[in-house]
Formats: structure tokens, sequence, C-alpha cells
């Protein structure tokens, strides 16, 4: 589908009249921190299925838990990946 110059203002025109002009900021504000949470969730799973080498490790491992980071900086978005599942109070 070949989209020229008439057809781009239009629908940015629709979307004005749909959304309003304050809101579309926001939305591709959210829209972009979504993009690279995804990116950067398919980077660690990739990293994940990559076969490990085959030393032994030194010591014990101790693992820290892995958070999902929406962009550098943004610490009240940031969250553990494995939440605790204890629901006793």
């Amino acid at each position: 589908m070949n989209l020229g110059a008439p057809e781009i203002v239009l629908i940015i025109v629709v979307l004005l009249l749909l959304f309003g002009a304050k809101k579309l900021p926001d939305m591709a504000r959210s829209l972009g921190k979504s993009a690279r949470i995804l990116k950067s969730e398919a980077k660690a799973m990739k990293k994940d299925d990559a076969p490990e080498p085959a030393a032994e490790p030194q010591g014990p491992v101790v693992e820290a838990p892995r958070t999902i980071k929406a962009a550098p900086g943004d610490v009240t978005s940031s969250r553990p990946v494995a939440e605790p599942t204890d629901t006793q109070r």
C-alpha cells in the first residue's frame, strides 16, 4: 500500500480530532516505552536461550532478581520479574 502526502495528512487530522492534541504526545511516549520494554525482554530471552560455557563456577553463585526497566532512569516503572506469590497475611 502506497501512502502519499494527502493520505498521511488526512490520517493525522482524523487522529487529532479523535484523541485531541494533548493526548497524542502521551500516547506516543507510552508506545515508545512499551517498544523499549519489548525489545529488552526479547534480547534477554535470546540471551537466556544461548548455550552456556561448560566451565564450572568457583564458589557459590548468587543471582540478583531481574528487573524490567521501561527507560533509563525511570525508577517508578521498574519492578522485579519474579514477584512473590506468598498470599499469607
